[in-house]
């Protein structure tokens, strides 16, 4: 039978070490893995593996090419299959800035089926730093948490793509009040995922977890999005609409869409876009626009069997006679957010009766300021 895995994330290695540390006392005769990333960028990685005993072995490993995915694929992978035979539980402690997905999906693959079953992804969380750490503009190599050379991505940006992913969220650390505002805001940006303590951790060696159904959650087509939700000073607000967004009057409102909240995402339609659905994703004031694919109602239907069936599903639930599946749907989470203003200013970026009369036609000549952004994405 395959050997269960349970991968561990988050940025703040002391949250990290107490719930894989609870995992090795729960578990005799696991082994937990860590690869320690502070030299890849010069393709140097160092490997620990310890039980609850301590430390059963350290050694270096050189890469050709210093990153995570060598590290999974030449030292990760192997040393996981090597060490499966016998073993109730295989732990993967991920370094600070690993996102668990790239992991998961590695090990949930048709090669490592039989001998290793990705069972739970974990991320625990600091909760005396969680609140300041989403606001925070930091890229990561500015903190000294880069995964790879030439790593640009956000502290805030990792941590949410950390949360919003596993089957679980695990809280360690701070006082009572960290906790519950901690617990606050979890509620509003993961609110589908179950939230404990190192003391109390959830099983971990029951099913296998399919990589591909917790992808699922976070892909801007099939995303589990928040609703709208009031917790105190923390607000949660989803704008929904049918009609067709002008560029440059969204353009305009970026700033302060993203300035005076903290977490936004969702799915979204440019009038001189009608076929490409368009992923918007935004923490700490920093905003990524991309292109995700076509809208299924720009397919041919004979397409639409080469889709997933969250993504039919997905698109059902939002079909429109008229429109099909495109729609604007976008969540904002801040506090004291002023839902009517939001609503008002996002409102006033759709085309107008008038504009929406003038037809496809006069769309397509639309000035687009998005266009420098998506054209170097997909480049």
């Amino acid at each position: 039978m395959p050997t269960p895995v349970a991968l561990v994330a988050g940025l703040h290695a002391t949250a990290r070490t107490a719930a894989v540390d609870r995992l090795l006392a729960e578990h005799p005769g696991s082994v937990a893995l860590h690869h320690d990333l502070t030299d890849v960028t010069h393709g140097h990685v160092r490997r620990t593996v310890r039980d609850r005993t301590g430390v059963l072995d350290t050694a270096d490993v050189r890469l050709a090419h210093g990153c995570v995915t060598c590290t999974v694929r030449e030292d990760l992978l192997p040393q996981l299959v090597l060490r499966a035979p016998g073993a109730p539980l295989l732990i993967v402690d991920l370094w600070d800035s690993v996102e668990p997905r790239s992991v998961a999906e590695a090990i949930d693959c048709d090669e490592a089926q039989e001998t290793l079953r990705l069972a739970a992804v974990l991320t625990a969380l600091d909760a005396a730093a969680l609140p300041e750490d989403l606001t925070r503009g930091d890229r990561l190599r500015d903190v000294g948490k880069p995964a790879a050379a030439g790593d640009l991505r956000y502290l805030a940006e990792v941590l949410t793509r950390q949360l919003e992913y596993p089957t679980a969220l695990v809280l360690h650390g701070g006082d009572a009040e960290d906790q519950e505002l901690s617990r606050r805001v979890l509620a509003h940006l993961a609110p589908f995922t179950p939230v404990h303590t190192v003391a109390a951790l959830p099983p971990v060696t029951g099913a296998r977890v399919c990589a591909g159904e917790l992808a699922e959650r976070m892909d801007p087509a099939t995303a589990q999005l928040p609703g709208d939700t009031r917790t105190d000073e923390i607000v949660t607000a989803v704008w929904h609409s049918r009609r067709p967004l002008h560029p440059a009057r969204l353009f305009e409102a970026i700033d302060e869409l993203v300035t005076e909240s903290v977490r936004s995402r969702g799915r979204f339609w440019l009038a001189n876009r009608p076929d490409e659905l368009l992923a918007w994703d935004a923490v700490a004031g920093i905003v990524s626009v991309e292109a995700a694919g076509p809208w299924l109602a720009a397919l041919p239907q004979a397409a639409w069997d080469l889709v997933s069936p969250a993504r039919r599903l997905a698109a059902d639930l939002d079909w429109d006679p008229e429109r099909g599946d495109r729609v604007q749907h976008l969540v904002f989470t801040g506090p004291d957010l002023d839902t009517a203003r939001f609503r008002t200013l996002l409102g006033s970026c759709l085309l107008t009766d008038e504009e929406e009369r003038a037809g496809q036609d006069v769309w397509s000549r639309y000035d687009d300021p998005f266009a420098p952004i998506l054209a170097k994405e997909n480049a």
